[in-house]
C-alpha cells in the first residue's frame, strides 16, 4: 500500500484529497507545515509528497528544497491556487514530478498521483539496476599492482587523454576502462564497448561507422555506428590490435579530425568521443609485422595502462573469490558458501592462464556443484577445478598435475573416459581464458586451430565455439 503526504495549511483541502486518495486505497499521512512535513518525511517515508506552495513558516518552495536535498529520490507534487508559470518551473526545476492547480478535481489528483508514483518506481529500479551493473563492474584487491593501477586512473581520468590498456585476456581491462570512464567528466554520457575481434572484418566499419541504406548487401536501412552511439561520452575499443589496416586508418581519421563518414555515404558528422583502447597483442610487434598501423598506435597509446595478470597479484584471488561465490550465490538464490582455508590456498596457488576471468567461470561452477556450506578441496576436485592444474608449488620443481586416486578415476568411467574429460576441460577452460577466441586457446594449449576445431566438435563444446569474432 502506497503512503502519500499531503502538506497543506487548509484542513479541507487535507480532507478532501485525503479522501480522495483513501477511496483508491492508499495511506494518507497529513502535515499542516513545511516544518511538520518534514518531520513526518523523515519517520515514516512516504512514497509521494503532496505539497502546497503557500505554507505559513517555512514556504512549499523552501521546503521542496529542503525534501530533496535530505532525501533526494524524493517524489514531489506541488499543489497551488496563486500558480504562476514562474513558480511551475521553479519548482519543476527543484524536482517536482507534478504541478497541479486548486481547485483540484478528483480525475486530476488521481492521475498525477499515479504518473508521480509509476515514475518513482521505474527510477527505483533503474538505481537499483545502475548500483547492481557497478557491483559486477568494481575493481577489487589490495595487491601492489592495484593499487598502481587506482593511481593510474585517477591521474588519467579527469583528462581527456586516450589510453591503451595493456594484458592478457581475462586480467580485467573493461573494468579499467569503465573505471576511466567514470572518473571522468564523460561519466554522464555513454560508455559504448566494440569487441574488434568479434566482429568479422567485412562488417567492422559499418559497425564503427555506421551505413547508409543500401551500402552493402543486408543494409535496409540508415543506421549509425559506434561512434555516433558513443558521442558526448567514451568509445571503448576492445581487442584493438584485431581491427583490420582499412578500418584502423578510418580509425585514424576520426581520431585526427574528430569526424566520421558512414559506409556508403558522402558527408561526414563530428563526433565527441574520448577513445579508450585495449589489447592482449604486442602493437610494437604488430606494427614490424605489418598488421597495425604506427600512426594509429601513435594515437592511441598517449598514455599506457598494463593490467597484470592474476598470477603476478595472488593476494587478491581470496578476496575476488569471495566476491564471485557471494554474487552467484545471490543469482542463484543459494544459501550462504564460503571457501575453507585449504579450498582457498588451493584457489590462491593456481597458474590462472585465464586470469580473473577464469576464476570468476570456475567459482560460478564450483557454487553450483558443491552443495555443502563450506566448499572443500574435495568439491573444488568434483567441479574440475584442480584436475590437470600446475600449482604454483609445483612450478619450476618438476611436479606434475594434481593425480587423481585411481578410485576417482574408476569412478569417472576408466582411463579412456577419465583422459577424455580431462582434455575436455583444459579445451573448455582454455577457451574461457581466452574469451572464447579459438585461435587464441589454440596458441595456449601449444594445438593448430584446426585440430582445436576437431576436438571442440568431438567434446560436443559447440557454444564456445559460437563466441569466436
Amino acid at each position: 500500500m502506497n503512503r502519500i503526504l499531503i502538506v497543506d495549511d487548509e484542513r479541507n483541502i487535507r480532507r478532501t484529497i485525503g479522501m480522495i486518495l483513501k477511496a483508491e486505497g492508499f495511506r494518507v499521512l497529513e502535515a499542516g507545515s513545511g516544518e511538520e512535513g518534514l518531520d513526518l518525511l523523515a519517520k515514516e517515508s512516504p512514497d509521494l509528497v503532496l505539497l502546497d506552495v503557500r505554507l505559513p513558516g517555512m514556504g512549499g518552495l523552501e521546503t521542496l528544497r529542503e525534501m530533496r536535498s535530505r532525501h533526494p529520490g524524493q517524489a514531489v507534487i506541488m499543489i497551488s491556487g496563486h500558480a504562476t508559470v514562474r513558480t511551475a518551473v521553479e519548482a519543476t526545476q527543484e524536482g517536482a514530478h507534478n504541478f497541479l492547480e486548486k481547485p483540484l478535481s478528483k480525475e486530476s489528483v488521481l492521475v498525477a498521483v499515479r504518473n508521480a508514483l509509476r515514475l518513482s518506481s521505474m527510477t527505483r529500479e533503474v538505481n537499483a539496476f545502475k548500483a547492481k551493473e557497478a557491483e559486477r563492474h568494481v575493481m577489487l584487491g589490495d595487491s601492489e599492482a592495484m593499487k598502481a593501477i587506482r593511481l593510474r586512473i585517477n591521474q588519467v581520468a579527469p583528462t581527456n587523454a586516450r589510453v591503451l590498456i595493456l594484458g592478457e585476456s581475462g586480467t580485467g581491462k573493461e573494468l579499467v576502462a569503465r573505471a576511466i570512464h567514470e572518473g571522468s567528466g564523460r561519466s554522464a554520457g555513454p560508455f559504448v564497448k566494440v569487441n574488434c575481434a568479434a566482429i568479422p572484418e567485412e562488417l567492422i566499419e559499418s559497425e564503427l561507422f555506421g551505413a547508409e541504406k543500401g551500402a552493402y548487401t543486408g543494409a535496409v536501412s540508415s543506421r549509425n555506428g559506434k561512434f555516433v552511439q558513443a558521442d558526448g561520452g567514451t568509445l571503448f575499443l576492445d581487442e584493438v590490435g584485431d581491427m583490420s589496416k582499412r578500418a584502423q586508418a578510418k580509425v585514424l581519421r576520426a581520431l585526427q579530425e574528430g569526424e566520421i563518414e558512414k559506409v556508403g555515404g558522402q558527408g561526414v558528422t563530428r563526433v565527441d568521443v574520448r577513445v579508450l583502447a585495449a589489447t592482449n597483442k604486442n602493437l610494437e610487434e604488430e606494427v614490424l609485422a605489418g598488421r597495425f598501423r604506427e600512426d594509429l598506435l601513435i594515437r592511441l597509446n598517449v598514455v599506457p595502462v598494463e593490467v597484470p595478470p592474476l598470477r603476478e597479484r595472488r593476494a587478491d584471488i581470496p578476496v575476488l573469490a569471495a566476491h564471485f561465490l557471494e554474487r552467484y550465490r545471490m543469482e542463484n538464490n543459494l544459501p550462504p558458501r564460503t571457501f575453507s582455508a585449504s579450498a582457498e590456498k588451493a584457489l590462491v596457488n593456481l597458474s590462472w592462464p585465464g586470469n580473473v576471468r577464469e576464476l570468476q567461470n570456475v567459482v560460478e561452477r564450483t557454487i553450483i556443484l558443491t552443495a555443502e556450506a563450506e566448499i572443500e578441496l574435495d568439491s573444488l576436485r568434483m567441479a574440475g577445478v584442480l584436475r590437470g592444474e600446475r600449482s604454483r608449488d609445483q612450478a619450476g620443481t618438476g611436479g606434475g598435475p594434481h593425480m587423481l586416486h585411481p578410485n576417482e578415476v574408476r569412478q569417472l568411467g576408466g582411463l579412456v573416459e577419465a583422459r577424455r574429460q580431462f582434455e575436455a576441460a583444459c579445451i573448455r577452460e582454455a577457451l574461457t581464458g581466452a574469451g572464447g577466441n579459438v585461435s587464441e586457446a589454440a596458441r595456449s594449449l601449444g594445438i593448430d586451430r584446426t585440430n582445436l576445431h576437431k576436438k571442440i566438435q568431438a567434446y560436443g563444446l559447440e557454444f564456445q565455439r559460437e563466441k569466436e569474432g
